[in-house]
């Protein structure tokens, strides 16, 4: 008896220890745009869920295109020995809706076939999330990974009505004019009709579904007009709790074309630069013009699989790591999804990142009186191989990070046509840099500073950052197993490459690998009163606490001199400017200590020496 009694505790203990393991909130690491035989993957449904579960992801979407297709995905693929290919128009199916050469109208794939399927691999794998999405063909532009969870997870009735039927109403492909089930397909066209989508989806799902546009830079030959920051712009206006990223580290990375952006798909940016988007991998870019609005607008990857030629399997090389409030749990992703808590990383470079502004984290604004914050990194290098089988480099190590800051403010007028199409600012900078290789200065004058070295590849940074001179900045990272000036890899101010059309590989892409973080807001409530009285230009001081060397950046050139004072008043140092916008000062000389300085009629600032 006391034998079953013990069992029966240890049982207990180990479900207790289970069920909040559950409850607590984590990072999980999903996919949420991949293909199979229901649309033009090479594989079968089963055979690409498993890839799913091989690669170490905690949950993933199918999501594959909108409109007509002939094979059935249970069954289809090259994956199955005795066949590769089971065609609707041979089954005996009823194929419903407007009749389209034997293909069947996704609509009705999704609902009736697909959906079935996910319910079944649930079962498989009762530990990993699976959830049914669609790649939709957004009219007047190209694509975007779109999902609705309602009613997919309901104890009875499960169904995926919602997507079906949004499919039917909006996706460009669905020709389907039939009614099904009383829709009403929308009359509306181009961009008109994608702004119509995203605004049903908020008013009918609004804490349940999501848009996200995927590989964005790349266009179309068919009259497309592929993505522009305007576009983004009035798509988040009109649905800013659906349409809230964009997956500007795309999918086929294995592709010769990186990410299959090139001439034969003319592309912004022309191509990938270091697996990423333009959009995403120019500091004050695309991106940086969103955020400089304040915008609530995140970055994403995903695998785009298809086949073996020219992808990676999902979780293979790359990953969105998001935290979520409970695992397991579909509204907790979607939620995760939308706070904008979310990193994203190529060839497991690292997987673990804790980053933090105060008591913010990413996708959160921080609101503080202080004129000094604390900034922490705390980053893990696994100390394992990764998925590489291409080639011997399986176990990258993480070089350094950029710490890039930005100046935000509200959202640009639509009316304001000229700044509305405009998709570079000048206020964000990488501001400082942290690596296993300190003291390497690059052409901006930044000096890379050694971060802490932590066990089990662990790596901590702390920063004390003034904002006394700005009254809202964000911050994000990206990190890089590169140094800085890498040939072929990085210029001589650490950014990447364009990845050269046509002479990828796998194994060319396992070499070169970052990592993305989603940003941080800081607003400075007790600057709002002196800002609101003066008109004049700031400056920013980084490092700061400093031992070394400071670095002076205006918001306008400035001209006259900057003066370093102690706290007695005394003039320590007098520094000519010269319509400068960044003056490196030497104050190795300087006892620690602190210390004010002044530059012109702007306001001053404080500066520590340790």
């Amino acid at each position: 008896m006391r034998n079953v009694t013990f069992l029966a505790f240890l049982f207990f203990a180990t479900f207790l220890k289970a069920t909040l393991a559950e409850a607590q909130g984590c990072y999980v690491a999903g996919d949420f745009h991949q293909h199979t035989t229901y649309s033009d993957g090479s594989f079968s449904f089963g055979y690409m869920m498993e890839k799913n579960n091989k690669y170490d992801l905690d949950w993933w979407a199918n999501s594959e295109h909108g409109g007509a297709f002939s094979r059935w995905g249970s069954v289809s693929g090259v994956d199955l020995k005795d066949t590769t290919e089971v065609l609707w128009a041979n089954t005996g199916i009823n194929i419903l809706g407007k009749a389209n050469n034997g293909n069947m109208w996704r609509w009705q794939s999704i609902r009736d076939w697909s959906y079935r399927d996910i319910q079944l691999w649930r079962r498989v794998f009762s530990n990993k999330l699976i959830i049914q999405g669609y790649e939709m063909n957004v009219p007047g532009h190209e694509h975007a990974s779109m999902c609705i969870i309602a009613n997919q997870f309901n104890s009875d009735n499960s169904n995926v009505d919602p997507i079906a039927q949004f499919e039917y109403m909006f996706d460009n492909n669905d020709k389907d004019d039939t009614q099904p089930n009383g829709w009403t397909k929308s009359t509306k066209t181009g961009h008109e009709k994608a702004v119509e989508a995203v605004t049903w989806l908020q008013a009918n799902y609004p804490s349940q579904s999501y848009l996200i546009p995927a590989h964005p830079e790349r266009y179309k030959y068919n009259g497309n007009t592929g993505w522009n920051i305007e576009h983004f712009r009035d798509m988040n206006n009109a649905a800013p709790d659906v349409f809230f990223g964009f997956e500007s580290v795309p999918g086929h990375q294995k592709s010769s074309k990186r990410g299959e952006y090139g001439s034969n798909r003319p592309s912004y940016g022309m191509s990938t630069y270091g697996g990423a988007g333009l959009m995403s991998a120019k500091v004050g870019g695309l991106w940086d013009a969103l955020l400089s609005e304040g915008r609530h607008f995140w970055l994403f990857a995903s695998s785009d699989c298809h086949d073996i030629k020219n992808d990676f399997y999902p979780g293979e090389y790359q990953k969105t790591y998001t935290y979520v409030e409970k695992k397991n749990d579909a509204q907790a992703v979607v939620d995760g999804l939308r706070s904008g808590n979310s990193y994203v990383v190529m060839g497991d470079l690292i997987d673990s990142l804790i980053f933090t502004v105060g008591s913010a984290t990413m996708g959160q604004t921080y609101e503080t009186k202080n004129t000094v914050i604390e900034v922490k990194i705390q980053v893990r290098d696994p100390q394992r191989n990764n998925n590489n089988t291409y080639s011997t480099y399986t176990n990258p190590e993480l070089d350094h990070i950029d710490l890039i800051v930005g100046q935000y403010g509200s959202k640009v007028d639509p009316a304001n046509t000229e700044e509305y199409k405009k998709d570079s600012v000048l206020t964000t900078k990488v501001v400082a840099r942290y690596g296993k290789n300190a003291g390497y200065t690059d052409a901006a004058g930044i000096t890379t500073q050694a971060w802490s070295e932590k066990s089990n590849g662990w790596k901590e940074i702390a920063i004390q950052y003034p904002i006394e001179v700005a009254n809202k900045l964000y911050f994000r990272l990206r990190g890089t197993n590169h140094s800085v000036n890498k040939a072929g890899e990085t210029d001589n101010y650490g950014n990447p490459l364009i990845d050269a059309e046509g002479e990828n590989t796998a194994a060319k892409t396992f070499e070169d690998l970052w990592f993305y973080s989603n940003p941080i807001f800081v607003s400075n409530t007790a600057a709002t009163v002196a800002r609101a009285m003066s008109d004049k230009s700031e400056f920013l001081i980084f490092p700061n606490p400093a031992d070394d060397e400071v670095r002076l950046s205006f918001s306008t050139p400035q001209s006259g001199f900057a003066m370093i004072y102690n706290m007695t008043g005394g003039l320590i140092r007098k520094v000519a400017l010269n319509n400068d916008n960044e003056k490196i000062i030497s104050i190795r000389d300087l006892s620690n200590g602190t210390y004010v300085v002044s530059v012109n009629n702007l306001p001053t600032q404080k500066l520590i020496v340790k």
